[in-house]
C-alpha cells in the first residue's frame, strides 16, 4: 500500500513518473537490441596496379550486404600492398590485404589465404639465356616497379649481379611491352598469380609492339630454394609444364622458381568473434563468387603453425580448427543476467503500476466508512443520519459484490463487518442524542 505522503502527490505526477520510467526501460531495452544485433563493420584496405585486388574485396564486400552477414566490410581504396600495410599498422583499417614480401605487418594476423603470386622471369623466345644465372649484360624490367623491389633483392643476395652486368629497371604495367620493343630491356620480372586472366596479360606483353606470333621463353631461377633460405617470405616453386602456353607447351617442363602469398589480415586487436564470424561468411561468400573469381580457387586456411610467416588471427583459428561454440555456450552468461534483469523489470513495472494507481481508489471501503463515523458524530438531525446511512449502506453493497465469490479476502471482509457494525452503533447513539436534544423541558412537563 502506498505511503499517505505519496497518496498527496497529484496524480498527473505520479502518472509522468511511471510513464518517464517505462519510456527509459524501453528506450533502453531497445538500444540494447541495436547494440547486440546490428552488424559489425570492418574496414578494409585493398590495392593493386591492376585493381584485381580492389575489385575483389568489393565484391566480397557486396555479396557479405546481401546475405545479411553480421560482419560486413568497408573498402578503402589503398592502390598498393604497401600502402594496405601501412594503413594497417597506423590502425587506420581493420583488415588489408597484402603480399607477404610487404614490409609492416608485426601486427597483421592471416585470415585468409587468398592466392599465390608466382614471379616470372620472361624474355623472347630468341633468348640464348634458360636460367638466371646465364644472363649476363642485360637489363631486367621490373614490372610494378615499388611493390616487386623485395624480390630484386632476394635475389641479389644470392646471385652476382654486378659481375654479370645485369641491372634492374622499373617499369609500369602500361610501359612494359614497349620498353621490351624499343631494347630498353631486354626481360620482364613480375609477380602474377597463375590464372588465365594474369597469364593472358603476360603473354600479351610480348605481342602488342613485336611481330604477329612472337612468343616469351620463362627463364628459370635454378637457386630459387637459397633465394627462399634468405628470404623467407618467398618459397621455391616448380611452374608447371605448358603454363605460358599449351601447344608448344612454355615451359617445356617443369621450371623452377619462387612464389609468395597473398593475405587477408587483420590487425591483432580485432575483436576474436567479429574475425570468427567474418571468417565463416568469407568461406561461403568464396562459394558464391568463384564463377566471377576464379582466383577465389585458390583460396584457403593459413597456416597455423607457431612459426608462420604471418601468425593466424585467434578467431580464424577458431573457425578453422572447428572450435566454435555454440549460441548457448558463447552465450550462456549473458543469457542468465538477461533473465534476472527481465524479472527485475517486471518487478519494477508491477511496483510502479501500484505506485501510479496509488490514492486513485482504496483498495478496500474501511477508510471511507472511517470518515463516515465523524460524519455521525457531527451529524445534527435524522435527516442527516438517514442520509449517512444511505452512504454506508451502498458503500456496503458494493463492497459486497465485489468481493462476491471464490477470491473474497476473508480477512477483509471480516474487517469490513466490525466497521459496519461499529457504525451502527454510532447511528443508533448519535440518534438518541438528536432526538434527546429535540424535546423541549415545558413540552416535557406538559405531557
Amino acid at each position: 500500500m502506498a505511503s499517505p505522503a505519496i497518496n498527496l502527490w497529484p496524480r498527473w505526477l505520479r502518472a509522468s513518473i511511471v510513464g518517464a520510467a517505462t519510456a527509459a526501460a524501453i528506450g533502453g531495452g531497445w538500444f540494447a537490441y541495436r547494440y547486440f544485433a546490428k552488424p559489425v563493420v570492418l574496414t578494409v584496405a585493398a590495392g593493386s596496379a591492376d585493381g584485381e585486388a580492389l575489385a575483389l574485396i568489393s565484391a566480397i564486400s557486396a555479396r557479405l550486404t546481401a546475405s545479411n552477414s553480421h560482419v560486413r566490410l568497408k573498402v578503402s581504396d589503398a592502390a598498393t600492398s604497401a600502402k594496405a600495410a601501412e594503413m594497417l599498422a597506423a590502425q587506420k583499417v581493420d583488415l588489408a590485404i597484402v603480399r607477404g614480401d610487404t614490409s609492416g605487418l608485426a601486427d597483421a594476423r592471416s585470415v585468409l589465404l587468398l592466392t599465390h603470386g608466382v614471379v616470372l622471369m620472361m624474355a623472347p623466345s630468341a633468348a640464348s639465356a634458360d636460367s638466371l644465372g646465364d644472363l649476363r649484360n642485360r637489363a631486367i624490367g621490373v614490372v610494378g616497379g615499388a611493390i616487386n623491389r623485395p624480390v630484386v633483392e632476394a635475389l641479389k643476395q644470392v646471385y652476382q649481379f654486378d659481375g654479370a652486368r645485369v641491372s634492374f629497371q622499373d617499369v609500369s604495367l602500361n610501359d612494359a611491352a614497349g620498353a621490351l620493343a624499343s631494347g630498353k630491356v631486354h626481360a620482364l620480372l613480375t609477380v602474377i598469380p597463375l590464372t588465365e586472366g594474369y597469364l593472358a596479360k603476360a603473354r600479351q606483353l610480348f605481342q602488342q609492339e613485336r611481330a604477329k606470333g612472337s612468343a616469351a621463353k620463362l627463364i628459370e631461377i635454378e637457386a630459387a630454394g637459397a633465394v627462399a633460405n634468405v628470404a623467407q617470405y618467398y618459397e621455391s616453386y616448380d611452374i608447371p609444364k605448358g603454363t605460358l602456353r599449351g601447344a608448344p607447351p612454355i615451359p617445356s617442363d617443369d621450371l623452377t622458381s619462387l612464389r609468395v602469398s597473398y593475405f587477408l589480415v587483420a590487425n591483432k586487436s580485432v575483436n576474436a568473434d567479429a574475425i570468427t564470424d567474418l571468417t565463416q561468411s568469407l568461406v561461403d561468400a568464396k562459394r558464391d563468387l568463384l564463377s566471377q573469381f576464379p582466383i577465389l580457387g585458390q583460396a584457403a586456411a593459413p597456416s597455423t603453425d607457431a612459426d608462420a610467416l604471418i601468425p593466424i588471427h585467434p578467431g580464424a583459428a577458431t573457425y578453422y580448427n572447428g572450435s566454435q561454440q555454440s549460441f548457448l555456450d558463447k552465450y550462456d552468461d549473458k543469457l542468465y543476467y538477461a533473465s534476472l534483469l527481465l524479472g527485475t523489470l517486471i518487478s519494477i513495472l508491477v511496483a510502479a503500476w501500484r505506485f501510479a494507481r496509488s490514492g486513485t481508489g482504496s483498495e478496500s471501503m474501511l477508510e471511507p466508512l472511517y470518515e463516515l463515523g465523524n460524519e455521525i458524530r457531527n451529524a445534527k438531525s435524522d435527516a442527516e443520519l438517514e442520509d449517512i446511512e444511505k452512504s454506508i449502506d451502498d458503500i456496503l453493497k458494493k463492497e459486497l459484490t465485489k468481493n462476491a465469490g471464490e477470491n473474497a479476502d476473508s480477512a477483509e471482509m471480516a474487517a469490513l463487518g466490525l466497521a459496519a457494525h461499529r457504525l451502527h452503533y454510532l447511528m443508533s447513539h448519535r440518534r438518541m442524542l438528536v432526538r434527546s436534544t429535540a424535546v423541549s423541558p415545558t413540552g416535557a412537563t406538559q405531557q
